[in-house]
This record gives C-alpha cells, sequence and structure tokens, in this order.
C-alpha cells in the first residue's frame, strides 16, 4: 500500500466517524442547523485528535461536549407603554463548566432560537477555553427587538426576563454578557433587577457600565482584540497591517472598534454597513468620520445610508462589502453573512486575510474556498476571543473589588489574544502554514476535555 492510499483510507476513516457522530446530534437535536453547523465545525476538525488519544474515546469527551448542562426556555411577559400585555421566549442555555462557571452573552433579537443559542454557547466553550481564563460556556437571550422601543418599555422587559433568569445565574455559577440588542443599557436595567431580587451587589453580569463594576476596554475588547489577532496572523506570515486595505461589514459594536483600532495600526477602512445595505468610502473612513457612525448608531439608531448623505461616497443598497477589493476582510455583522460567492471574489480581488469579528459568519463552503486560495483565516472562536477575555477580566475586578486602569486592561487583552495566535499556530502548523480554524478547535478542546475526563463521568 502506497503512503497516499494509507493516507486516503485514513482520511476516508475519520469522515465516516464525522458523518456517523453527526447523524446523532442531528437525531437528538433536530430542526437545529446553525448548532448542526457549529458541531459539524469542530468535529472535522478534531476527530482526528480525539482518535490518536484513547483516552477522549474512552470517556466519550466529543458526545459529552455537544450535549448542553441545560438548556432553560421561560416566557417574558411585560407591558409596552400603552399598557398593552406582551409576549415574549426568554432561553439559557449552560453548555459546560469544567473549567469555570458557564459565560457567555445575552442576545435580544426577533431570530432568537433555541437553536441558534446552542451554537453560540456550543462556540464559546472552545472560545473560553482559548482565552486561558477560568469560563465555561453558555449563551441566552430572547426572541424580543429593543429596536424602536422606549427606555421603559426596555427597562420592564428586562426587569421581567430578569425575574425568571436569576434562578439560574450567580458569580460562581452562570456569568452573561451582553451581544446583539443587548448594550450597556440592558445590562444595568438586568443587573438593577437581579440586585433587587438577590438583595446582594456581586458580579453576576459583565459589560456592566464602570460606574458599577463595568470593566474599562469592555465596548471595545472584541473589535480590538479582532484586530491584535489579525496582526499576529500577519506577522506570522511576515507581512503587516500598515497600509494595507481593510473592509468591515456591520456598524455595531465590533466593527466600530474594530475599525478604530484598524486606523490606530495605520490600515485604512472603506466600508461599513447594517441590514439595508453598505457603504463604501475609497477615501477611507476616518478617525472624524467614525465618531460621526458612533453616534449615528449608537445615540440616533440612525441607517448607514446616512453617511453617504453627510461625507459623499458610495450607497449600496441591498448588499454587503466583499465585493470591494481589499487586502484584509473583517466580518463582524452575523452569522453566515459571508457566503461561497463572496469568498471566491474576495480571492478574485487579492485578499490576504479574513479574521472573523462576529460569531460564525463565514459559512462552511466559503471557508473552504478560502483555505484552498491560502487565504489567512482567523475563526470566531479565536479572533472574537476579546469580548469574552475581558468579561473574565471583568469578573477578577469584581471578585477582587478593583479596578484596573484603561492601559493596564488593554496590556491584558493583547497578551490574551497573543496567546490565543500562539496556541493556534501550535496545534494548527501544517507544514509552513498554519491552520487556524484547526489549531483553535484543538487547542480549546484540549484543555475542556482533559477537565472533563479529571471530574469523572457526571
Amino acid at each position: 500500500m502506497t503512503l497516499m492510499s494509507e493516507e486516503q483510507t485514513m482520511s476516508t476513516a475519520v469522515a465516516s466517524r464525522v458523518d456517523t457522530f453527526m447523524e446523532g446530534v442531528t437525531a437528538r437535536s433536530p430542526g437545529e442547523p446553525e448548532f448542526h453547523q457549529a458541531v459539524r465545525e469542530v468535529v472535522e476538525t478534531v476527530m482526528p485528535f480525539v482518535l490518536e488519544n484513547d483516552e477522549y474515546c474512552k470517556h466519550k469527551v466529543l458526545e459529552r461536549l455537544t450535549e448542553p448542562d441545560r438548556v432553560v426556555s421561560f416566557r417574558v411577559g411585560w407591558l409596552n407603554d400603552d399598557n398593552e400585555v406582551q409576549i415574549n421566549r426568554g432561553y439559557r442555555v449552560q453548555f459546560t463548566n469544567a473549567i469555570g462557571p458557564y459565560k457567555g452573552g445575552l442576545r435580544f433579537h426577533p431570530t432568537v432560537t433555541q437553536g441558534m443559542l446552542k451554537f453560540l454557547a456550543f462556540e464559546q466553550i472552545f472560545k473560553n477555553s482559548l482565552t486561558g481564563l477560568p469560563m465555561g460556556g453558555g449563551k441566552g437571550g430572547a426572541n424580543f427587538n429593543p429596536k424602536g422601543k422606549s427606555n421603559g418599555e426596555v427597562m420592564r422587559f428586562c426587569q421581567s426576563f430578569m425575574t425568571e433568569l436569576s434562578k439560574y445565574i450567580g458569580p460562581d455559577r452562570d456569568v452573561p454578557a451582553g451581544d446583539i440588542g443587548v448594550g450597556g443599557r440592558e445590562i444595568g436595567y438586568l443587573f438593577g433587577q437581579y440586585k433587587r431580587i438577590r438583595g446582594e451587589f456581586e458580579g453576576v453580569l459583565t459589560g456592566k457600565p464602570s460606574e458599577f463594576g463595568g470593566s474599562l476596554i469592555r465596548p471595545e475588547a472584541t473589535g480590538y482584540g479582532t484586530l491584535y489577532f489579525t496582526k499576529h496572523m500577519l506577522e506570522e506570515a511576515g507581512d503587516e497591517i500598515e497600509g494595507k486595505t481593510i473592509t468591515i461589514s456591520g456598524s455595531g459594536n465590533v466593527a466600530q472598534y474594530a475599525c478604530e483600532k484598524a486606523l490606530h495600526m495605520g490600515a485604512k477602512v472603506v466600508s461599513m454597513s447594517d441590514s439595508d445595505g453598505t457603504i463604501y468610502d475609497k477615501d477611507g473612513i476616518d478617525e472624524e468620520k467614525l465618531a460621526w457612525v458612533m453616534e449615528l448608531k449608537n445615540e440616533r439608531r440612525g441607517r448607514i445610508r446616512e453617511y453617504a448623505d453627510k461625507f459623499g461616497g458610495d450607497y449600496r443598497e441591498g448588499t454587503n462589502p466583499w465585493d470591494i477589493a481589499c487586502d484584509i476582510a473583517l466580518p463582524c455583522a452575523t452569522q453566515n453573512e459571508l457566503v461561497q460567492e463572496d469568498a471566491k471574489t474576495l480571492v478574485k480581488n487579492g485578499c490576504k486575510a479574513v479574521a472573523e469579528g462576529a460569531n460564525m459568519p463565514t459559512t462552511p463552503d466559503a471557508y473552504a474556498v478560502l483555505q484552498k486560495s491560502d487565504v489567512l483565516f482567523g475563526p470566531a472562536k479565536a479572533a472574537n476571543a476579546g469580548g469574552v477575555a475581558v468579561s473574565g477580566l471583568e469578573m477578577s475586578q469584581n471578585s477582587l473589588r478593583v479596578s484596573w486602569s484603561r492601559e493596564e486592561v488593554d496590556e491584558r487583552l493583547q497578551n490574551i489574544m497573543r496567546d490565543i495566535h500562539n496556541k493556534c499556530v501550535e496545534f494548527g502548523r501544517e507544514g509552513g502554514t498554519v491552520n487556524y480554524a484547526k489549531g483553535a478547535n484543538i487547542a480549546g478542546f484540549k484543555k475542556v476535555a482533559d477537565a472533563l475526563i479529571g471530574q469523572g463521568v457526571m
């Protein structure tokens, strides 16, 4: 038998094991395509590693990691400003606390479903593990849309939501944070209700305003961390960010601070977007323009098309920025936003690197195109881990009753992102290149798997 045929035999055997495993996952969790996608992406890369380690097979670590410890679903009733009863559904998915309390954001958006939150919580396991901080994996939220709601309506919803959620969380049990639709306003209302119910001032939520226990750099952390990780990827390949042209999708928190840090690093950002369309500014979005976007989105809650009215440039309704020529692409909007045809266009236009600022924004078909074309690819669980990293640092500050300076938190964030990059290189090096998706999955998996085995069968 030739060497090639041995490799092919091994590859076939692994693929068969993956398919069999996924059949079990989909049978146990039907109708949850986002969750299935996230699990397959991890299992395809870690299965060879698992098969080489008998302990992982014996203790059925993959089977245990793909079944949440618990999924809580509850009704959220509240009154709108017209005194009409409104009903939403709330969730908390707690996947594993093998290395620390459950940790993961709350998402308020009409598209929230149990399957989506299971995907996000599953990804959170490995992201949190990569940070090196003691945090397990969790996620939660509700199919509530805060857009267009008054402060009073948002407050009443958050109070009702927390009344039920408070039964399942705590500083040493589960520490939620913000996510899409849950910013400082919502976290404040949630924290206030938790404090009222429990009668205790404790670090049960992260992403709090700095006035009552929040960490400096937390709002910036996901966007900043994405750029720190991108910087390390390029340096590993003998390149640098300075002078590069960057396209960014989204115009929310992650996109805003990714843009800000890219400017600090000497790059030119030429796009931002929202659900209506994309603005393309060939001259670049400078600090003055970015400050205007932040005011537009954070204060007035306007639409990105207004940018073209203010500064000129090209507004492209109903499109994303992936047809714009760039050196680096940063998808920072939402899941599955960068599809196969987008990836082909990026490759055709000479894109050198893609780093995921959002959670799973690149479809599997798109990732395959990028990988085949040797485009550097920073997966979300590594590239956007900066947000949860600083959430972990906020937990530490709350426990110690201290507040670190902006410079100290940023230095710790930079060190964490460098260490995450190094772990990806360690487990993902393939000859002269680095498969960052493989490296992130194996590095994140190994720590949690070893902890699960060490704690016995539960």
